[in-house]
């Protein structure tokens, strides 16, 4: 029987760009309704604030996201091309890099030839994107999939403060900001741990430790000011 094994490392793009998007959705509309409402907004301003920052924001992390991760992909296209001319220009040349690099990695002379030898007639542009380059079909940069992933995980993250605003009473709408966003974020940085296999635990304590220190700062700023619209 053919044994199989599951990894994670495909999820890295779309699951980086996701909760990247989710927790700055999250973090950054609740510091700013806790502030807002710490300088004693009304509670239409505060709706409509937090609408802004949902807009506003997805719109920010999709663009930056494309921007970023485009620049990544033209990077490689840029390596592709380069190592299809030396190939075609230079193929023992190559051929001879190839095995080095397995020769690094342990093999004896002998073996690292046969086996550069054989990826290269296999697929030789391949081996070298892989081997050589470190572009992987699995991590290679997909601009469009993050550039969604983060305006719609943003979009999400940033409902759920908008959600409990528009649903807490205005005496208790700085309490029930504060907690109920540290406990989602808490459970949204466990399950992006498990989902890429990692310790749950550290990754809610480091997550919910800087989102209070956002919220807190947020909120003392709007301390300081009075302005009741």
């Amino acid at each position: 029987m053919r044994h199989k094994e599951s990894h994670r490392m495909e999820r890295l793009g779309w699951l980086r760009a996701a909760v990247l998007g989710a927790n700055d959705g999250m973090i950054s509309t609740a510091s700013l309704l806790v502030g807002i409402a710490a300088a004693h907004a009304s509670h239409s301003s505060m709706l409509l604030t937090g609408l802004a920052s949902l807009v506003a924001g997805s719109m920010s992390m999709a663009t930056g996201e494309y921007v970023s991760v485009a620049s990544q992909a033209d990077t490689e296209k840029a390596a592709i091309m380069q190592e299809t001319a030396e190939l075609a220009r230079d193929g023992d040349a190559e051929h001879r890099e190839l095995a080095s690099i397995y020769m690094q990695r342990g093999l004896d002379e002998d073996l690292a030839r046969q086996v550069a030898t054989q990826l290269m007639a296999h697929d030789a542009l391949g081996a070298h994107a892989r081997d050589e380059l470190g572009i992987h079909e699995t991590t290679q940069a997909r601009p469009l999939q993050a550039a969604l992933a983060s305006a719609l995980s943003f979009a999400v993250g940033a409902a759920v403060p908008i959600a409990i605003t528009a649903l807490t009473p205005a005496s208790m709408q700085v309490a029930v900001l504060v907690v109920a966003t540290l406990i989602g974020l808490a459970v949204l940085g466990a399950l992006a741990a498990k989902i890429g296999g990692a310790p749950a635990l550290p990754a809610a304590l480091r997550i919910t430790c800087w989102s209070a220190l956002a919220m807190g700062s947020t909120l003392a700023i709007g301390s300081l000011f009075n302005v009741g619209i």
